[in-house]
């Protein structure tokens, strides 16, 4: 079996995360990903540490795990794009491209006579993705954008954290730079998207991606509360603001999630801790009564599920058909049979440490295969492959772009 996008590739002029984990993404769809660097030091998130990978001797190598995280599968090429050498290298591989993504401020790339205009007018059947952080039009346009203020601006951290009026209350930032991540996801299925539009039409497109857009798109079913309800949703901490019981509950020794999505779980949830009459109570019936009712529903609850320990719960409820879990520290994710068993730890191989460990792509194919086929680049690691074997350069050639800084 072959990999989905064999025989594509992909010009990645992108740094730090939302950029690069969608040309991460079309690298483990066998994309073949031209990753251009800064010679001066490179993608910035490769000294975003500790931790850095370390060699086959034990010691730091300034491979940062940052880095690491978003770069697999590429090749890593050195050139300097405000020299005319570099600008031109750029327009040549441009040509060679299916996809160019980038992620330089509004204009950016214009000024230096590679911006989307001027790449597709060398190739018509370019699709050009701008990545940037309030998108190409609007009045914040021209101003970086940082995950952290995307997600204020974006209203995740409101409705993410305790509610103010209790201990610890107040907005909190998601644990992960999820408006990087949610918007490198939506370029990629913009990117595949318009390359099945090529098919039918033969031409490429400009795909024109914004964090801030694709974090208010991200807020769902609260935006829908909002519109429909005409109440600001608030932070509800562990709770669920639609659903009860839907909430982590603590147990003799810990804490599991216990998750009701509908009112025969709930019955179940009952029967399992021997107070089936609480199904039937008026204030409980419905998903309604429940929400409505949900502090006294909680003290019930958790009055039951303190008798017994933690691993109890998780065995019998999802034996008995209510969504059980535990809370999981990351490292207790990777020991998660589950997990395991989906093949979730990857490793790729690296040339300093021999092997480097990474999270799997979650995709899972049935005709096709995913391959990780390198882990990220070193700076530079790949510009004489990709120049003579994209671009036909000799090595005489490649000597001269490198004496003239533009490599």
């Amino acid at each position: 079996m072959s990999a989905p996008l064999d025989g594509l590739r992909v010009l990645d002029l992108t740094r730090i995360l939302a950029g690069p984990w969608c040309t991460q993404m079309l690298a483990d769809f066998g994309a073949d990903v031209i990753k251009i660097e800064n010679p001066d030091g490179g993608d910035d998130t490769r000294s975003w540490g500790p931790p850095f990978l370390k060699d086959k001797d034990g010691n730091d190598t300034k491979e940062a795990a940052y880095y690491l995280s978003a770069n697999r599968n590429k090749r890593s090429v050195t050139v300097n794009m405000r020299s005319e050498e570099g600008k031109e290298i750029i327009r040549e591989l441009a040509r060679t491209a299916d996809v160019v993504v980038e992620n330089f401020k509004v204009g950016g790339l214009a000024k230096l006579g590679l911006g989307e205009a001027d790449l597709r007018a060398l190739n018509p059947r370019l699709i050009y993705v701008s990545i940037t952080g309030f998108g190409q039009t609007g009045p914040k346009a021209p101003e970086p954008g940082y995950d952290y203020l995307i997600q204020g601006l974006g209203g995740i951290m409101s409705i993410t954290g305790n509610p103010d009026d209790v201990p610890g209350g107040g907005p909190q930032r998601v644990g992960i730079a999820v408006s990087d991540l949610t918007t490198g996801m939506y370029s990629t299925i913009a990117t595949l998207a318009a390359l099945q539009m090529r098919e039918r039409t033969g031409r490429g497109q400009y795909i024109d991606m914004a964090l801030l857009d694709v974090t208010v798109g991200w807020l769902g079913n609260q935006a829908l509360n909002w519109f429909i309800g005409g109440q600001v949703p608030q932070r509800t901490g562990p709770w669920h603001p639609n659903l009860a019981p839907y909430q982590p509950f603590p147990c003799e020794d810990g804490e599991v999630i216990v998750a009701c999505g509908n009112d025969r779980q709930f019955r179940i949830l009952t029967r399992e801790l021997g107070i089936p009459d609480y199904a039937d109570d008026p204030r409980f019936c419905t998903v309604p009564d429940r929400n409505k009712h949900r502090i006294e529903l909680a003290g019930i609850i958790a009055e039951q599920m303190r008798k017994k320990p933690r691993e109890h719960w998780l065995t019998e409820l999802p034996k008995a058909g209510v969504p059980c879990s535990g809370l999981n520290t990351i490292d207790k994710v990777f020991e998660e049979p589950q997990v395991i068993a989906r093949g979730m730890k990857i490793e790729a191989p690296h040339p300093l440490s021999g092997t480097a460990p990474g999270v799997a792509n979650p995709i899972k194919f049935s005709e096709a295969v995913m391959e990780y086929r390198r882990s990220a680049p070193l700076l530079g690691e790949h510009t004489d492959e990709v120049l003579r074997e994209v671009l036909g350069k000799d090595e005489a050639a490649i000597e001269a772009l490198r004496k003239a800084g533009a490599l």
